[in-house]
């Protein structure tokens, strides 16, 4: 038994370093698994779970701005996986990317890598939100920046510009499966997601 869980650990930490190698150079759509959730145009393959209206697609980004909300990308879920996209807020304003993330109304159950910045919440950019906290703000306002969270088993990591912020071992193993969303958080947030992409592991 102790053996097996040796081995799992092994092969949670070659997934992880597999995917830092590959951000040195960026992930490409159609190459080593990555998949494009955005055509750049439209909300094809996003749901919101509730006030639709809060999401737009504006100038080749998922634009997020209006009631709270999240937009929950229908197309598969996520077991193991990566989840990157290039993202912008504004100042004061609050967001996050979910994984493994429950359909439905209201804030959803699953794993959030925090998207916040100047807003009066303590847990900033690259938090993994109530579990690891980040407390510095890494991020200028109204500026893009890659974000992207990995996912294998219970070990949960977050880069942000491709520096590893976050690495958390989640030992009740909260949330398994679901889907990848996004998240508004309240009116007066614009957030903004451009090359969104997923890679199952």
């Amino acid at each position: 038994m102790k053996k097996s869980r040796l081995i799992a650990g092994a092969l949670s930490l070659a997934a992880v370093l597999g995917a830092l190698h590959a951000y040195q150079t960026g992930p490409v759509a159609g190459k080593d698994g990555w998949i494009s959730m955005f055509d750049g145009k439209t909300l094809d393959g996003w749901k919101a779970g509730d006030n639709p209206d809060s999401w737009k697609a504006v100038d080749g980004a998922i634009t997020g701005d209006g009631e709270r909300s999240h937009l929950f990308w229908m197309v598969r879920e996520c077991e193991n996986c990566e989840f990157r996209a290039e993202v912008r807020l504004n100042h004061s304003g609050n967001s996050g990317m979910y994984t493994r993330a429950a359909f439905g109304p209201g804030f959803p159950k699953g794993y959030e890598s925090q998207v916040e910045n100047t807003s009066p919440d303590p847990q900033r950019t690259g938090s993994l939100y109530g579990m690891s906290k980040v407390l510095e703000q890494l991020i200028p306002d109204d500026t893009w920046w890659t974000q992207q969270t990995i996912v294998h088993g219970n070990h949960i990591v977050i880069l942000v510009n491709d520096k590893m912020v976050t690495d958390f071992v989640d030992l009740k193993n909260t949330y398994t499966k679901g889907y990848l969303a996004l998240q508004q958080h309240n009116k007066g947030s614009v957030v903004q997601f451009r090359n969104l992409m997923m890679r199952p592991l």
